[in-house]
């Protein structure tokens, strides 16, 4: 989600292609001013994580503003060899009967007959908004239909808003055609606190974000039960091999999700929260004893 040097990025998913991770979601979907990683760079990059033995998805940009935002997004959905990321419904057309995809948080599927109507046009996992609790997910479950995977964002500051203006810019005074690429100077985005100096929000270019850090590792089980196949976690400036280590650590059952959620809290830029997913406020954190009660 945010904007790193490419040097920064090339090392980081050098580690990635050595972690126990499973699937790696590639590419700029926040803001197509951002340019360290062209579309070149980010296949190179994605055929070295495939060779690692990863499986590959690039993504398409969330909020497509311009003509050319509308060319980078075709390219991407007929690159003919990694499957796309639709993250806005012009993606979803693009690949429609061409290619199976992966639907997005972002594309808003909250009924079944959305659920159904994307997996009738090729779409082959859908990710749960996340607003959506547990309880609404299992509706959806017991009417997914056949063959279709689900992914959860399971961790990660929570991708909440996007705008055609941005935010980073406007807080040092400039316009956004002349940003300056601002968003390198914060690698975890931009932090804003209430009056009573409390962190509510991250700024990150045209995206807003939860400033708290949305952490499922103590809901594995959950999600298994459930069915759930993919569980999402999205990267942060520092320590993300070590939170990719400790999910994994739950789901081989080898660490309890609640020794996990305790260790993370050293690792996370920013303290827990869980409320969506236990139909509460999403700033709320219910520890996983309260949630079995």
């Amino acid at each position: 989600m945010y904007y790193w040097p490419q040097a920064t990025v090339l090392d980081f998913y050098r580690t990635i292609a050595a972690s126990p991770i499973d699937i790696v979601y590639l590419g700029e979907a926040v803001c197509s001013r951002r340019h360290e990683m062209r579309a070149p760079d980010w296949l190179q990059l994605a055929q070295t994580l495939r060779d690692a033995g990863k499986e590959v998805v690039l993504s398409t940009q969330i909020l497509i503003e311009s003509g050319a935002d509308v060319t980078a997004m075709r390219k991407i959905a007929r690159n003919g060899e990694f499957m796309v990321e639709a993250n806005d419904m012009g993606a979803v057309h693009c690949l429609e009967g061409k290619a199976p995809f992966v639907g997005g948080p972002h594309l808003n599927i909250y009924g079944v007959d959305t659920l159904s109507l994307l997996a009738e046009l090729g779409m082959s996992r859908w990710v749960m908004p996340l607003e959506m609790s547990q309880a609404d997910l299992a509706v959806m479950q017991g009417h997914r239909p056949a063959q279709l995977q689900t992914e959860i964002f399971a961790y990660g500051r929570m991708p909440l808003a996007f705008s055609a203006r941005c935010f980073t810019a406007r807080f040092r005074d400039l316009p956004k055609d002349d940003c300056q690429f601002s968003c390198l100077d914060h690698p975890d985005g931009l932090l804003m606190q209430t009056r009573e100096h409390q962190d509510f929000l991250v700024l990150n270019g045209t995206q807003t974000q939860s400033a708290l850090v949305y952490n499922l590792v103590d809901q594995l089980g959950a999600m298994r039960a459930l069915g759930v196949e993919v569980a999402r976690i999205s990267p942060q400036a520092n320590h993300t091999v070590r939170i990719i280590e400790l999910f994994d650590a739950v789901r081989r059952g080898e660490m309890p999700g609640s020794q996990a959620m305790e260790t993370m809290k050293a690792l996370m830029p920013d303290s827990a929260c869980n409320g969506y997913w236990h139909a509460r406020p999403g700033l709320d954190l219910v520890v996983a004893e309260e949630a079995q009660a």
